[in-house]
């Protein structure tokens, strides 16, 4: 495990070289509206591309809460009801605009996902599905039984379309102009430090957290930000079919909107405009088999068990892997040094901890402990198996909430803070299991780490290239620069500690927080981990190390805490603490 490699030419990601392309892809998209507006169509091919062209704007909300951020939404049909009923109400019952109509059905649907996700996302898993549908179920009985508000099961007619778009020719045009537009939005997302912040909390909620996420909040805004482009996809549907009823936006229809992101990619919104437009073309294909019972239901089924069965990641997904064979990144010039720039101000303590008790029911993991942390240098805090010094790194980073006693970072009592808002505070850390978004890059991974909120050494406008920048010098710190836009899985286990290690460095902490860096490398990565954290440590940042290895221990801390049984045992000067009795008895137990 080299960390002392030279500093070489690192490479881009790919979606900054292929920027030109964004004017190719507008230019395509007008010549299609401009093709639709100007062919001859009859209504039956108007009718499959008008449902085709609204659908996918509802699968490009999965796209971002599933695809993106890993959170479960069976209620997409209701948002896109919300959004449907929106338009079709407004113009025909209070003769509103359009686009006022529209514009209610947006947001409204905005609403309705971000108070659902507010209320229910810190469940996750099968209660998040279980919730979605049943407010889907309360979204559909509402349109089939307040007759007086959504005129029931006989639905809304004539509503109304925009001035300049009367026909339905023109408006298909219009809403394939709109796909286009939300489209290339919604696969910029993932580019946006909100996209970023989805990403890494599908990968790893825990990492995503102490990287300076939060967690909740981009939850919340994935949810919304789905049942936003579901009710403006509703909105257009209305408009394209001048007619909508309950039946068209029931839980079957939310089953099939997820169908649609999973069989396209669900990923991408490209590969939501594909598995919607095969969802909408498979039965148009096969209705010639409609006159032999089951017989199409049975190979309808089957096409789509099968796309999904050797294609996981959906049909654009498996096009992607496969071009992405053929594509080389482009190369940058050289990667300036990492500079390291902790807040020095204030005390000279950095890490002030004090009578810190977690409890687990009757088990006293920590048990009134106190430490401190001296600004510059190592301070190891070690102890037998179980002896709680995880316990401690969690309660300190916030992963667990204190029983009892303070935890001070510079002058900051930070003991309540939730784990981002202790990044924010200063605090970084590594975790004993590895924990990393193994969906992106080592040059993404690190990229996170870099946008810590209050991290000084990103400038205000320095935008993602200064980010990207910052990253690529922690990875070339760490040794790993020339493999920035490698995939996290091409790594070896050493390798991918030293990325996490980046990561950590990259946010510029006042404090960093590594449990157990030593855990599973043979004895040369083990010297070049040493190496590592005395180049850490020349460079002013301080280091609070959890470790078994005692001979790295011993060899680059200048402080020590025991804990034993979640008491401390022993505390001050290296060589003094492992010559302690009751440290030798602790780790060596007693002679009878």
């Amino acid at each position: 495990m080299s960390v002392d490699a030279p500093a070489r030419p690192a490479r881009r990601p790919l979606h900054l070289a292929i920027a030109p392309a964004h004017i190719g892809y507008f230019v395509l998209c007008a010549l299609i509206v401009l093709l639709i507006s100007r062919a001859t169509l009859d209504g039956y091919i108007l009718n499959i591309l008008m449902q085709a062209a609204t659908y996918s704007v509802a699968v490009f909300g999965l796209s971002v809460v599933l695809g993106l951020c890993g959170q479960i939404n069976l209620a997409q049909a209701a948002f896109f009801g919300i959004g449907a009923y929106a338009v079709g109400l407004g113009t025909v019952d209070y003769g509103l605009s359009y686009w006022v109509c529209l514009g209610i059905g947006t947001i409204a649907a905005l609403l309705a996902g971000a108070f659902l996700g507010m209320t229910t996302l810190r469940l996750g898993g099968h209660y998040l599905a279980m919730v979605t549908i049943s407010f889907q179920q309360i979204v559909t009985l509402v349109m089939i039984n307040a007759v007086g508000l959504t005129h029931g099961p006989d639905g809304v007619p004539s509503i109304g379309r925009p001035a300049l778009f009367q026909t339905s020719q023109s408006y298909l045009a219009f809403a394939v102009a709109a796909l286009a537009i939300i489209g290339y939005l919604v696969w910029h997302l993932q580019d946006t430090r909100l996209g970023r912040a989805m990403r890494a909390v599908r990968d790893n909620e825990l990492a995503a957290s102490v990287a300076g996420i939060n967690v909740y909040r981009t939850k919340v805004a994935a949810f919304a930000i789905s049942a936003l482009l579901g009710g403006l996809g509703g909105g257009l549907f209305a408009g394209g079919f001048t007619y909508v009823s309950p039946d068209q936006f029931s839980f079957a229809e939310s089953i099939v909107f997820l169908t649609m992101a999973l069989l396209g990619g669900v990923a991408s919104p490209i590969g939501a405009v594909i598995g919607t437009g095969l969802l909408i073309l498979i039965p148009e294909w096969l209705r010639f088999l409609k006159s032999i019972p089951g017989l199409y239901l049975a190979i309808y089924g089957v096409a789509v068990i099968l796309i999904i069965l050797f294609m996981p990641d959906g049909i654009w997904g498996f096009i992607a892997n496969f071009l992405r064979r053929f594509v080389r990144p482009v190369q940058v010039g050289t990667v300036p040094p990492l500079v390291l720039a902790p807040d020095r101000t204030g005390t000279d303590m950095v890490l002030d901890v004090k009578g810190l008790s977690k409890h687990f029911g009757g088990l006293k993991a920590v048990d009134n402990v106190d430490f401190g942390v001296r600004r510059g240098g190592i301070h190891a805090l070690i102890g037998p198996n179980g002896s709680g010094k995880t316990t401690t790194l969690n309660v300190i980073s916030g992963l667990y909430r204190a029983t009892s006693g303070r935890v001070v970072l510079g002058e900051s009592d930070i003991t309540d803070l939730s784990p981002h808002r202790r990044t924010w505070a200063g605090l970084g850390r590594t975790f004993q299991n590895i924990r990393l978004f193994r969906s992106m890059t080592a040059l993404e991974n690190v990229v996170i780490g870099a946008e810590r909120r209050g991290n000084s050494l990103i400038p205000a406008r320095g935008g993602y290239p200064a980010l990207e920048e910052r990253a690529l010098a922690a990875l070339e710190f760490v040794g790993l620069g020339p493999r920035a836009n490698e995939p996290i899985t091409r790594f070896s286990y050493g390798h991918q500690r030293l990325i996490e290690i980046a990561r950590a460095l990259a946010a510029n902490p006042t404090l960093l927080l590594l449990d157990e860096p030593a855990a599973g490398l043979n004895s040369t990565e083990k010297r070049g981990l040493h190496d590592l954290l005395e180049r850490i440590a020349a460079q002013g940042l301080t280091i609070l190390l959890i470790d078994h290895d005692m001979t790295l221990v011993s060899g680059a801390a200048q402080h020590i805490t025991v804990l034993n049984f979640g008491k401390r045992i022993a505390d001050g000067e290296s060589l003094g603490v492992l010559r302690h009795p009751d440290v030798i008895a602790a780790y060596l137990g007693t002679e009878t």
